[in-house]
């Protein structure tokens, strides 16, 4: 298993890949694996990211079958459900490095800061479900100059709640807590432009 820097260098190396729009031929060929998965897995890195259909981390990556355990969700956001999954794929696989990736233009953020200014706007109780996970890492910056400037306060918006959704799984978690303190395991933040296909990590310990 890689250890948490090495599975970064990896993830860094796969994402300029696909930035220049290159694929590696084992990323390619990894479809020839899928009998021999079927006997278990050990991804090497696992990745907390957005729902949103432009963003799938294995294309980004460009890694293949087996490689990443990946968690999507509308807004990369925290919750039990999202937990018990990093748990799991930390402590089963012997996975080191966990990454929150959010993204521009995120729909989820959008929707967030429109509900905070109008909270009529969306009704869904299941909407709203997302809104109320985001909201405390978001709802500050409506009261800074970032309020006068969409597109960065959408962008700010974006890595507060990266940044959020990292220090969660951080410290609100025994069984993650432990295998940082005792595997070395690291959770770090990343942030995918749209525009650029290029994954920027950042709050790297």
């Amino acid at each position: 298993m890689l250890s948490a820097r090495e599975a970064l260098d990896k993830l860094i190396e796969g994402n300029q890949r696909y930035a220049a729009d290159l694929r590696s031929l084992e990323s390619m060929l990894s479809h020839s694996r899928r009998e021999a998965l079927t006997e278990g897995q050990a991804p090497f890195a696992i990745i907390l990211g957005c729902s949103d259909s432009r963003v799938p981390a294995e294309v980004v990556f460009d890694q293949g079958l087996g490689d990443l355990f990946v968690v999507r969700v509308a807004g990369n956001i925290v919750a039990p459900s999202q937990v018990g999954s990093v748990e799991f794929a930390a402590e089963h696989f012997g996975t080191r490095l966990v990454v929150v990736m959010g993204h521009t233009h995120c729909g989820a953020i959008e929707v967030t800061l429109d509900s905070l200014r109008n909270p009529d706007k969306y009704n869904s109780q299941n909407v709203q479900s997302i809104v109320q996970r985001i909201r405390p890492a978001v709802e500050g910056l409506l009261h800074t100059n970032l309020a006068e400037n969409r597109a960065a306060l959408e962008h700010e918006a974006m890595r507060a709640n990266v940044r959020a959704s990292v220090n969660h799984l951080r410290h609100g978690s025994e069984v993650i807590e432990r295998l940082i303190a005792e595997k070395g395991l690291l959770v770090v933040g990343a942030e995918y432009q749209l525009e650029t296909g290029i994954v920027e990590f950042f709050d790297v310990p």
